[in-house]
């Protein structure tokens, strides 16, 4: 971590007239939905009306330079693989010497920074639930529960990105209801559009084959996102088609991560991986969605998608597992389908709904890209965010905020 001393930080708070200065606390800086959604924030946030700083608990990767708007300093406190104390240190420190307005945390796994913003004398507190991982499918992790309790009291204002993790909130940790709001993710439905003629040539030579179908999927390539089941729906799907049909199907996993590698192999047994094209992470995914005709996403837990949103911006048709935040974006029978998680034989028949009757996947995927045009802007997005600091910080005329009952 090399902050600059406090008399040199554009951001620090007590320069005379500066805007309030937010502080924003999360895992790392890299490819993934929560961080997507708070690279989209700050970006759509009116110039002027507060700073920003991102710090991270970890690092911060190339995922940066996705940051356009002017003055966000962001900080790598380094923390170590395993138990590290000292970074509870680097961080009191740091925050003792940005000396933010409010400080927003992000998931469990930096909810201790509450704690640390407290002692360093952060009046304003903030915690967002984006989505649980593996660890914690539901959110019934004894451990967890009782570390987001001894929380609670330190966090004025809670957010979640969907109306599940909302109630599991007010429900589970006992947060009060008035001190929760519900603020789904938005979408830049500019750069995410449907395709306007033939989609663009990807991948290795010969994989958009004359009359391909292409399945993809987006996304971290982590336990909890569940691309294994994927692959063995599209094995599933192969068996289903005449041999003229199986030659067309193609499928396609953008995102890295411990699980490319076993997909990868799984797709080698079968002898079918040149009908596969797993490119790793890409910063080209608005023009890789145009190339697909059906979206999938086969996560075992979800808050609010982030690619759900981009692939029905993209006019896809959306075939998702019924958890956590998906059923709030992806209306069955409307705009796509709901599948029970880790069932590659329905997940299958899903696909082959999709795959026989073209126009069904049109016609969903056009409602889906409505419904974002409709629900899930940025500058909604934006908005609601803004309507939560400003109450908090006192701001004249704050926004109406959606709070449970």
């Amino acid at each position: 971590m090399r902050p600059e001393p406090p008399g040199n930080n554009s951001n620090n708070s007590t320069a005379a007239g500066a805007p309030p200065l937010i502080v924003h606390v999360i895992h790392q800086l890299d490819v993934g939905g929560l961080e997507n959604g708070l690279v989209n924030l700050i970006n759509h946030m009116p110039p002027g009306r507060y700073r920003h700083a991102i710090v991270c608990m970890k690092n911060a990767t190339n995922f940066r330079q996705r940051l356009s708007a002017p003055g966000v300093d962001v900080i790598s406190l380094d923390k170590r693989e395993g138990k590290d104390p000292c970074h509870y240190l680097r961080l009191y420190r740091l925050l003792r010497q940005l000396r933010p307005s409010l400080v927003h945390t992000r998931n469990l796994g930096c909810i201790e920074a509450q704690l640390l913003a407290a002692v360093a004398g952060v009046r304003l507190r903030v915690h967002g639930e984006h989505g649980r991982d593996i660890n914690d499918l539901h959110g019934d992790n004894r451990k967890y529960r009782l570390l987001r309790k001894l929380m609670r009291p330190l966090i004025q204002h809670f957010i979640a990105v969907s109306f599940d993790l909302g109630q599991w909130l007010v429900q589970a940790i006992g947060a009060p209801p008035a001190r929760v709001s519900h603020i789904g993710n938005g979408v830049d439905s500019v750069h995410f559009h449907p395709r306007l003629g033939p989609p663009a040539v990807i991948g290795p030579p010969g994989f958009l084959c004359h009359g391909a179908y292409v399945i993809g999927s987006v996304g971290r390539m982590a336990a909890v996102k569940n691309q294994l089941t994927l692959v063995r729906a599209f094995l599933l799907l192969l068996q289903q088609l005449e041999p003229r049909q199986r030659a067309q199907l193609r499928l396609m996993i953008v995102g890295d991560g411990p699980c490319r590698q076993p997909c990868l192999e799984l797709l080698a047994q079968a002898g079918v991986q040149h009908q596969a094209w797993l490119p790793g992470a890409r910063d080209d995914v608005a023009q890789l969605l145009r190339a697909m005709d059906v979206f999938v996403l086969p996560s075992l837990a979800e808050g609010s998608s982030n690619t759900i949103l981009e692939a029905m911006a993209t006019g896809l048709p959306v075939v998702a597992t019924d958890v956590g935040g998906n059923a709030e974006l992806v209306l069955a029978g409307w705009s796509g389908a709901l599948v029970p998680p880790g069932s590659p034989e329905l997940l299958a028949a899903a696909l082959f709904d999709y795959y026989r009757a073209p126009e069904l996947g049109a016609r969903h995927g056009a409602r889906g890209r409505r419904q974002v045009l409709a629900e899930h802007s940025l500058a909604a997005m934006a908005g609601a965010y803004l309507a939560v600091y400003d109450r908090l910080t006192g701001a004249e005329a704050p926004s109406p905020l959606s709070t449970y009952p």
